[in-house]
């Protein structure tokens, strides 16, 4: 399993620079120093490959995410969202794929990215009220606040026009407002306590 972690970081870092289209197996294994059917026998094929690096992105963006536990609320906000913004500034392709759906519109990248929405959503939840089993109003106001971070960041990592501070502190904010107006349709899910 070694062998084909290592293959994925290559893999990373070959789509971080060139489109998938711009990439043949070929290419793949010679920037890999490897044999094209080492990367035939872990992963079936270039889009299996390709579909194994974006998962493992996702995973390592959700892990950061999700880190923090032991911290109080507010301040494993911020750190969460801090570490959502470090993830995409570092890993700028990956988080573009993971985001906009991969090549054209792929239902299996697309499927991915959801699972990640929905990961994110429940650690939110779990943060704010204990609990991730949510009614639909929380769980869409909660998604829309996502969507919003995604949209956010997409601007942020091609423009650099703000501190990454300054973002994380936005987002938090505006996360503020969100379950505010959460606790103002559904009384049963108050919004904690603001520092």
């Amino acid at each position: 399993m070694a062998r084909r972690a290592e293959l994925i970081a290559i893999g990373r870092k070959l789509f971080a620079d060139t489109s998938y289209d711009a990439l043949s197996m070929d290419d793949i294994a010679k920037q890999a120093g490897v044999a094209k059917g080492l990367i035939y026998y872990y992963f079936k094929s270039k889009r299996g490959y390709y579909l194994a690096i974006i998962e493992d992105s996702v995973a390592d963006l959700v892990e950061r995410a999700g880190r923090h536990d032991e911290l109080p609320p507010v301040e494993r906000v911020q750190r969460t969202v801090d570490g959502y913004l470090r993830y995409a500034e570092h890993h700028q392709a990956a988080y573009r794929t993971i985001i906009s759906g991969g090549v054209g519109f792929d239902t299996e990248v697309h499927a991915i990215r959801d699972g990640v929405r929905e990961a994110l959503i429940g650690a939110i939840a779990d943060g704010a009220y204990g609990r991730k089993d949510i009614p639909p109003l929380v769980r869409i106001a909660l998604l829309g606040w996502l969507c919003s971070v995604e949209g956010v960041t997409l601007d942020w990592i091609g423009h650099r026009a703000l501190a990454r501070e300054t973002v994380c502190d936005l987002l938090v904010r505006t996360l503020g407002n969100t379950l505010c107006v959460i606790e103002d349709f559904e009384p049963s899910y108050p919004a904690p306590p603001r520092p």
